[in-house]
């Protein structure tokens, strides 16, 4: 246990701001297609995050995109993770936001947190 605590303390940790499930968020992600280097966006709804502030914490992001729901896993101290904006402030009441999945349309919005 040891080891693994001392690799964790070797991990350099990004400024990320704060956020959590249910939070409109724009990540902004390297992608390396053969020698070339560009950053893709991708902005939808965090609906979990998951760990407890060590180096092999994620977070998934789920958008919608030509009516097809895509989710995709992010760890949190990922180098190809260039900065995260956070777009709105998600009113939920779960840690856990697995029921979008099965929700279509307008009944799939989070309300927005106000203040």
């Amino acid at each position: 246990m040891d080891l693994v605590k001392f690799v964790e303390q070797q991990v350099e940790r990004k400024e990320l701001p704060d956020f959590k499930s249910g939070d409109n968020i724009t990540v902004h992600y390297q992608i390396k297609e053969g020698d070339k280097v560009r950053t893709q966006l991708f902005k939808g709804t965090v609906i979990q995050r998951k760990g407890k502030g060590g180096a092999d914490d994620t977070f998934t992001v789920r958008k919608i995109a030509s009516g097809v729901g895509v989710e995709r896993i992010f760890p949190v101290n990922s180098l190809f993770i260039e900065k995260i904006e956070v777009n709105a402030r998600g009113k939920v009441r779960r840690a856990k936001l697995y029921y979008l999945r099965d929700k279509i349309g307008k009944k799939a919005r989070i309300k927005e947190k106000r203040g």
